[in-house]
Protein backbone atom coordinates (compact mmCIF):
# COMPACT_ATOMS: atom_id res chain seq x y z
CA UNK A 1 0.00 0.00 0.00
CA UNK A 2 1.04 3.59 -1.12
CA UNK A 3 2.44 5.22 2.09
CA UNK A 4 0.75 8.59 0.84
CA UNK A 5 -2.69 7.04 0.87
CA UNK A 6 -4.87 8.17 3.43
CA UNK A 7 -7.99 5.96 4.47
CA UNK A 8 -9.42 9.04 6.42
CA UNK A 9 -9.98 11.16 3.28
CA UNK A 10 -11.05 8.13 0.46
CA UNK A 11 -14.63 8.26 0.11
CA UNK A 12 -16.15 4.76 1.26
CA UNK A 13 -19.24 2.84 -0.62
CA UNK A 14 -21.17 0.28 0.50
CA UNK A 15 -21.56 -2.90 -0.82
CA UNK A 16 -24.86 -3.73 -2.86
CA UNK A 17 -24.83 -6.90 -1.03
CA UNK A 18 -25.27 -5.40 2.44
CA UNK A 19 -29.04 -5.48 1.65
CA UNK A 20 -30.96 -2.43 3.19
CA UNK A 21 -31.06 -3.70 7.01
CA UNK A 22 -28.02 -2.90 7.18
CA UNK A 23 -26.66 -5.50 9.44
CA UNK A 24 -23.83 -7.30 7.72
CA UNK A 25 -22.45 -3.86 5.99
CA UNK A 26 -19.32 -4.03 3.91
CA UNK A 27 -17.78 -1.18 2.73
CA UNK A 28 -14.93 -0.58 0.23
CA UNK A 29 -12.91 2.67 -1.09
CA UNK A 30 -13.25 2.32 -5.35
CA UNK A 31 -10.72 5.57 -5.83
CA UNK A 32 -7.81 3.68 -3.94
CA UNK A 33 -7.99 0.99 -6.66
CA UNK A 34 -5.33 3.28 -8.57
CA UNK A 35 -3.07 2.93 -5.91
CA UNK A 36 -3.27 -0.49 -6.98
CA UNK A 37 -4.92 -2.05 -3.12
CA UNK A 38 -8.85 -2.30 -2.23
CA UNK A 39 -9.30 -0.79 1.15
CA UNK A 40 -12.07 -2.72 2.97
CA UNK A 41 -13.88 -1.69 6.16
CA UNK A 42 -17.13 -2.74 8.46
CA UNK A 43 -19.39 0.61 7.90
CA UNK A 44 -20.73 -0.34 11.42
CA UNK A 45 -17.06 0.84 13.02
CA UNK A 46 -16.11 3.35 10.17
CA UNK A 47 -13.13 4.64 12.73
CA UNK A 48 -12.13 1.12 12.86
CA UNK A 49 -9.67 -1.05 11.34
CA UNK A 50 -9.47 -1.09 7.42
CA UNK A 51 -8.23 -4.53 5.50
CA UNK A 52 -6.19 -3.56 2.72
CA UNK A 53 -5.97 -5.72 0.00
CA UNK A 54 -4.21 -6.00 -3.11
CA UNK A 55 -5.93 -5.28 -6.18
CA UNK A 56 -5.50 -8.20 -8.16
CA UNK A 57 -6.07 -10.56 -5.03
CA UNK A 58 -9.28 -8.79 -4.20
CA UNK A 59 -10.30 -9.31 -7.76
CA UNK A 60 -9.58 -12.95 -7.97
CA UNK A 61 -11.89 -13.23 -3.96
CA UNK A 62 -14.58 -11.71 -5.77
CA UNK A 63 -14.25 -13.92 -8.93
CA UNK A 64 -14.12 -16.86 -6.56
CA UNK A 65 -17.23 -15.51 -4.72
CA UNK A 66 -19.33 -14.77 -7.57
CA UNK A 67 -18.56 -18.69 -8.92
CA UNK A 68 -19.77 -19.85 -5.74
CA UNK A 69 -16.17 -21.39 -4.94
CA UNK A 70 -17.37 -20.30 -1.30
CA UNK A 71 -20.63 -21.94 -0.82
Amino acid sequence: MSAKLDLNRVSWVRSSYSGNGGANCVEWAPSAVNSGVVPVRDSKDPQGPALVFDAAAWSAFVGAVRRGEFA
